[in-house]
């Protein structure tokens, strides 16, 4: 135990070690999670008086709190309109009932403002709300050091315990609970409405990919088409299909509009599925791959940025640019806030999305620089994460005064906005400031770890004592701050604003930003339906719920 206290980069990583693996045990549906894992780990490593400087973990928190806004910012600012209002309302219901019930119970039970604040962050299942509020409690005017150190001790203390028992309501609520309050079976209540908004069409699942891809290439034998020019044959079809190669004997030609085909010449024509099997009918036989033949195709993808294309569908873009057409080239693939979308004809693109964009290489060239720009996202670039992270940190020092009671976002809340404003101002043109999903969850996940390893180790030696003061307290809270604002967000949601079953039991498990539970749910549905309303609630409440806790230290520390 003295090299641990003696090298605390050994107590920190050995905290997120055996924390993780404590958190993979399963319970039916129900996981600690990593995080859980790693605050259980380190109060009882706490406990021996092991600790790691307090820059640490402030470092890592705005590392996560960053991270978490950047990732969310695309889709939070997407979600700002008037469809998404109803799921507002959810999230609208999760802060004033948190905030309410927690205020509730500290005047009623005289619960200090560390006790408060971690009864808030576990029952919300939020863990972010522990870094706010710890956060804020540094920040309260008349407190002594040693103050300061046994609240921010209470909020880890109460978050583990309140955590555990609101994510076990959360899962069992929404997984179980629910559908059979609302009467249905979830599984084909979410096939019904998948099947419903596609118009009938089945969806694909993540790992999935479509056993006849849109795209295609085909060689054919000119039988049909003789003395026809590659000009004409393309026009014939629409302009929907184009002659990549052409094959006369042992000779490969250039396919240009004027070129006429012979008999026994073989032709490569590229197109959609349709067009392509309609081109047989015009030139002849389909024949094997031919080597040499086989012209590759390049593949790039283009981020939209054209302020003509926003609000159009694919069909009117491609009328707008003739290039599609000319040189052959075809939307495979749109990617919204990391959602893949259809790449049919009725699908509606907005600026940010991005396309993948196969054909001819020069083709693609002259059409990339009109409608957008190519994604750069292979490393991440440190100058514009830096620059975030500053401005969040310098606008997190702004104090505004509430009559007498001082409010601040801190470092937190500050680097949560700048998060979300840098993430949606590079998903506008993604040609600058590249931070790689895998990076930023990476980030994201890693400073979360550490800094709930460092608030554990500090909190480790005021564990106990508050146990044994609020031990049957702390279980209660955890239960009545998820079944209260979830059964609200249940009646209201079906009762007033209308929103589907199946979405509205995923919207409930995002207000509450319990990943387990809509994991649980999805796996009770066999379907990512429930995702649809969770993404919205969850990256909305992502971004409330942390202010909640420098607002209810704020409030109790007056």
């Amino acid at each position: 135990m003295g090299v641990i206290r003696d090298h605390p980069e050994l107590a920190l990583f050995l905290c997120l070690a055996v924390g993780y693996l404590v958190g993979k045990a399963r319970v039916g549906p129900i996981t600690l999670g990593g995080i859980c894992g790693t605050l259980i780990v380190s109060l009882l490593l706490g406990t021996r008086h092991v600790s790691v400087n307090e820059d640490v973990k402030t470092i890592f928190f705005a590392l996560f709190i960053f991270s978490l806004g950047y990732m969310a910012g695309p889709q939070f600012f997407a979600n700002l309109n008037r469809r998404s209002l109803r799921f507002f309302a959810l999230c609208l219901i999760e802060l004033v009932c948190v905030l309410g019930i927690a205020y509730g119970l500290a005047q009623a039970f005289d619960l200090d403002v560390g006790t408060a604040a971690g009864i808030l962050a576990g029952a919300a299942t939020e863990s972010a709300v522990v870094g706010t509020a710890t956060e804020s409690i540094g920040k309260l005017n008349g407190l002594t050091a040693d103050q300061v150190s046994q609240y921010q001790g209470h909020v880890a203390t109460a978050y583990t315990v309140c955590y555990l028992f609101g994510l076990i309501t959360i899962v069992l609520l929404t997984s179980q609970i629910m559908p059979m309050l609302l009467r249905i079976n979830l599984a084909d209540a979410s096939r019904e409405l998948w099947d419903k908004m596609r118009g009938g069409s089945a969806g694909l699942e993540s790992d999935e990919r479509e056993a006849l891809p849109g795209t295609v290439g085909r060689t054919y034998l000119v039988t049909l088409a003789d003395g026809r020019t590659v000009g004409d044959l393309e026009q014939a079809l629409g302009g929907r299909v184009t002659v990549e190669g052409v094959k006369r004997g042992s000779k490969l030609l250039t396919p240009s509009p004027g070129l006429e085909l012979t008999l026994s010449d073989l032709v490569q024509v590229v197109g959609r599925r349709a067009a392509i099997i309609e081109a047989g009918r015009e030139i002849g036989p389909e024949t094997p791959a031919i080597p040499g033949l086989d012209t590759p195709l390049a593949t790039s993808q283009v981020a939209v940025t054209e302020k003509a294309t926003h609000g159009s569908t694919i069909d009117q873009m491609e009328r707008a640019h003739p290039e599609f057409r000319k040189d052959g080239v075809y939307i495979t693939d749109v990617v919204r806030n990391d959602q893949r979308l259809p790449a049919s004809g009725e699908t509606t693109l907005y600026r940010g999305d991005v396309l993948t964009l196969v054909g001819a290489r020069n083709g693609l060239a002259r059409l990339v620089g009109k409608i957008g720009a190519v994604v750069k996202n292979d490393a991440t670039d440190f100058i514009y994460l830096g620059l975030g992270i500053v401005a969040g940190s310098l606008l997190g020092q702004i104090v505004v005064y509430a009559g007498d009671i001082p409010l601040s976002l801190g470092t937190g809340g500050g680097c949560l906005i700048s998060g979300l404003l840098f993430g949606w101002f590079r998903s506008r043109k993604q040609t600058f400031g590249a931070f790689p999903p895998q990076a930023a969850a990476t980030l994201k996940d890693m400073g979360l770890a550490v800094f709930i390893a460092c608030t554990g180790l500090a909190a480790g030696p005021q564990a106990w004592p508050l146990l044994k003061q609020y031990g049957a307290l702390l279980p209660f809270a955890g239960i009545a701050m998820v079944l209260v604002p979830a059964t609200l967000s249940l009646i209201i949601g079906r009762r007033f604003l209308k929103i589907e079953k199946p979405l509205l039991i995923g919207a409930i498990a995002g207000q509450q930003c319990s990943t387990p539970a809509i994991t649980a749910v999805t796996q009770v549905a066999q379907s990512s339906v429930p995702l649809l309303g969770y993404t919205i609630t969850y990256t909305l409440s992502n971004f409330l719920l942390p202010l909640t806790g420098p607002i209810l230290v704020g409030v109790l520390g007056a």
